[in-house]
């Protein structure tokens, strides 16, 4: 059965007669008797009474009656649906980001819910190792990452240049400092994050390097825990920048320049390559371009891959 065929026994059915019918659809009364006549023979039982200038139902004409609009307004919802994810009034973006990735996504999230309000917004908190095979699982659309991944069916646009942050609290010793070296820290104890990360190895190799001893007497599992244990007079800590902006220009907290650990990465943002993108992540993809356009600096967007 085709929808065409449905729809021209409902309006048939409508309008109780062949010739309104066909004026209703600018089809030529033959072809709307056609449409019938083919829906019949489909179902194997007369539709219509012809006995009747009515167009009186018969029991399987007002089965048939009652599904074909049924199915007719499930197309036309089908129909508006398509249209409101493309006016972007309905629909929803699935990303995935570790929580210091995630602070990028701030300033781009807000960004785009000015453009899209009634997109349904999930961020799922994961590690950052292991968000590529959550997108090639299929468990989110994109993610935010801080690392070039190595699968070629996975497609990344750089975002945001970062860099590692040297933070105290505002009456240490060093507050006033403005830059130190890293040999100067050898006595300081460090707040760490206890959660493995590249970032953490080269700060570790840069320390034996410059043979200068790295006391990590308090580890934390999260980043905003270190600002906060830091903020209460405990210690020193290395972070990401984007991380303790807010803190920083509220002097919460002071940055000290190290000369030897100036390392900066760049944040992600990962998706499959060969996807057929919703309109919700296009969008995104849109807004992030755009702060890169309007803010520059730090934000960027330059596509990357294989």
């Amino acid at each position: 059965m085709e929808l065409f065929d449905l729809e021209t026994f409902v309006i048939v059915v409508r309008e109780r007669s062949f010739s309104r019918a066909a004026t209703k659809l600018n089809r030529t009364q033959p072809a709307v008797s056609q449409a019938v006549r083919r829906l019949e023979a489909a179902i194997g039982e007369p539709l219509l009474d012809r006995s009747s200038r009515e167009g009186i139902l018969t029991d399987a004409g007002r089965v048939l009656h009652e599904y074909a609009e049924k199915l007719l307004n499930l197309r036309d919802e089908a129909r508006q649906s398509v249209a409101d994810l493309k006016a972007m009034n309905q629909g929803r973006l699935m990303l995935a980001a570790n929580e210091f990735t995630s602070h990028y996504l701030l300033r781009a999230l807000h960004e785009f819910r000015k453009v899209a309000p009634m997109i349904k917004i999930t961020v799922q908190r994961s590690f950052g190792s292991r968000i590529p095979d959550e997108i090639l699982g299929h468990a989110v659309e994109l993610g935010i990452i801080s690392y070039l991944p190595v699968d070629p069916l996975l497609k990344t646009i750089a975002v945001y240049r970062d860099e590692l942050a040297f933070v105290v609290y505002p009456s240490h010793p060093l507050a006033k400092a403005g830059s130190v070296s890293i040999r100067q820290l050898g006595a300081e104890s460090f707040v760490a994050h206890n959660v493995p990360s590249p970032f953490r190895a080269k700060v570790l190799q840069a320390f034996t390097k410059h043979k200068t001893p790295l006391h990590m007497n308090v580890e934390l599992p999260t980043l905003e825990a270190i600002k906060a244990f830091v903020q209460l007079g405990n210690g020193v800590a290395l972070i990401p920048a984007i991380v303790a902006e807010a803190e920083l220009a509220r002097g919460e907290l002071v940055r000290i320049d190290v000369r030897e650990l100036r390392m900066e990465r760049r944040l992600r943002i990962v998706y499959r390559k060969n996807a057929a993108l919703s309109h919700a992540a296009r969008a995104f993809l849109k807004v992030a371009e755009n702060l890169a356009k309007e803010h520059g600096e730090r934000y960027l967007f330059a596509p990357e891959g294989h």
